[in-house]
């Protein structure tokens, strides 16, 4: 098998990144090459695996932090789709020139970019301009379907059509808002609508979200990503954490991750009183929350990865991102979610829908009383036995493994129609 150049784009959190070079350490594994760009600060675990990495223009964790763009949505407005919307088009609009030139220089000799994310129209369109095939790598499904809405919208209980307008909805708006940028850098005849009917392949755990019926051929669901970061770095407890959880029953994990800019009194009082003394183990994530305002019940923890981490505790709190749905469910614990922005209702509802975690009540509206409600929930034998089944089921699949196969069917394997692995071909100045 002949190898391949690879080059791949991402932007956003960690959650973002991380699943990603899990599969550029596979593709490395079996002899091809890749280069990886996403946000600078979330490089840790490429560097840990030895992928190659670079960072792009923008600073994600600003972006979450007071006056960032993104700190309205994580603060106050997380289900507002408008706000959401706005703010990670206002994102991608002042960083999509720069990526742009930076996917232009560094895929004129790959075989193939496979991007995500808020990336994802840059590399559509350097796809395009260098007639290279471009292949979405999804961390939620964002190919129109009837059996659900999109991810970006509220869990509504719709109609099919409904279910599979909204997708297209979302998807022209996004495109309104970014076209303009999207255009600029590459000085053809400005396209005029956007690519709707290329490859995409999904770490996603089929056990979350089964494969849609109504798909096509080329948008699959491979099972979760999980980047072997914990296996790297031959990770053990430090002293403190192990004397910790050797000191009594297994504590609830808390940590909301790249979350930031909400009100910390008041979510620190909400926390101490909501798991009423129950031992927590507390990751301060980007939260800026400091260890003194926290009760002797709480050990706060330094960076550890969370699938060597999540087996030893007894549940998860946390805010619903793809990532850390998925590593809480793999690892056979319940949940408890607090979505903030996006995405993470959607990952609530499915987790609920498992009989995994509660019905989830959003960070600007849970108080210690819900919280408590909800702990209680996952304390349930009920719901810790429902948890140890989808784990036992998600660790038989290989996502990772799935994605790597697939690619390499696609882009190696000789075909019929070449055109399953090509950015969409419209002629640039058609459409509406």
């Amino acid at each position: 098998m002949s190898a391949l150049r690879f080059s791949v784009i991402t932007y956003g959190t960690e959650g973002d990144t991380r699943p990603l070079v899990g599969v550029c350490h596979a593709l490395m594994q079996r002899g091809h090459q890749v280069r990886l760009w996403a946000d600078r600060s979330t490089l840790g675990s490429a560097h840990a695996l030895g992928v190659p990495a670079w960072g792009l223009a923008g600073d994600i964790q600003a972006n979450v932090a007071p006056g960032g763009a993104l700190h309205a949505l994580m603060s106050q407005r997380g289900d507002d789709v408008r706000e959401m919307l706005r703010a990670v088009a206002r994102i991608a609009q002042d960083h999509c020139a720069d990526w742009l030139r930076t996917l232009l220089e560094d895929a004129r000799d790959s075989d193939a970019i496979l991007f995500s994310g808020l990336a994802s129209y840059v590399g559509l369109a350097v796809g395009e301009a260098l007639g290279k095939p471009a292949i979405g790598l999804g961390l939620w499904p964002i190919s129109p379907t009837a059996e659900f809405g999109s991810p970006l919208l509220p869990p509504w209980r719709l109609p099919g059509w409904l279910n599979r307008w909204s997708h297209e909805f979302i998807r022209a708006v996004m495109w309104r808002m970014l076209r303009p940028a999207t255009n600029a850098v590459l000085g053809a005849p400005p396209r005029r609508v956007a690519w709707s009917d290329y490859p995409l392949l999904y770490g996603v755990s089929p056990q979350l979200v089964p494969q849609p019926r109504d798909w096509a051929e080329h948008w699959r669901i491979c099972g979760a990503w999980q980047a072997p970061v914990a296996r790297a770095l031959d990770w053990q407890p430090p002293p403190a954490l192990k004397a910790f959880l050797a000191a009594g029953p297994r504590p609830i994990y808390v940590g909301f991750g790249s979350m930031g800019g909400f009100n910390r009194e008041r979510l620190v009082r909400m926390l101490v009183e909501g798991v009423r003394g129950r031992r927590v183990l507390f990751w301060p994530g980007w939260s800026g929350i400091e260890a003194e305002a926290l009760p002797a019940n709480f050990h706060v923890l330094e960076a550890a990865p969370h699938e060597a981490l999540f087996p030893l505790v007894s549940a998860v709190v946390h805010h619903g991102g793809a990532g850390t749905t998925h590593t809480a469910a793999r690892a056979g614990v319940p949940s408890v979610v607090v979505p903030f922005a996006a995405n993470q209702f959607f990952w609530a509802d499915r987790l609920a829908r498992a009989g995994v975690a509660a019905r989830a009540v959003s960070q600007k509206r849970l108080d210690a009383a819900a919280l408590a409600q909800q702990l209680d929930f996952a304390e349930l034998p009920t719901t810790q036995a429902r948890a140890r089944a989808l784990g036992e089921a998600m660790a038989s699949e290989d996502g990772i493994g799935q994605a790597v196969a697939t690619l390499e069917a696609w882009l190696v394997a000789p075909h019929r129609d070449g055109s399953m692995i090509q950015a969409e071909r419209h002629p640039v100045a058609a459409g509406a």
